[in-house]
């Protein structure tokens, strides 16, 4: 499987994510593992501000279009950074 089909793969819910994970450590492609370690930092970002009461339906809002942005990089075949926190999503899960 080429890294775009598992790019794509892992915006397929968390267990998406989890199949694209396992197939892209046997076989390491970095365009792959680049939106592994944004969609990673999505959903725990997603995770972390939901339980800030009053903002639970922006943060919706801006997960979903994070979501969504990744998926049309992916889709181009761009590597497409997640606007204000993609860098640090790059940094912090590096060993993906």
């Amino acid at each position: 499987m080429d890294g775009k089909t598992k790019a794509i793969v892992a915006h397929i819910t968390i267990i998406g994510w989890i199949v694209a994970l396992v197939l892209n450590s046997s076989e390491k492609d970095e365009f792959a593992s680049y939106y592994i370690r944004q969609l990673l930092g999505i959903y725990l970002l997603g995770l972390v501000l939901s339980f800030i009461p009053y903002i639970r339906w922006i943060v919706s809002i801006v997960v979903i279009v994070f979501w969504l942005l990744s998926l049309i990089g992916a889709i181009q075949g761009e590597r497409k950074e997640t606007p204000f926190v993609g860098q640090y999503f790059q940094d912090w899960f590096k060993g993906l």
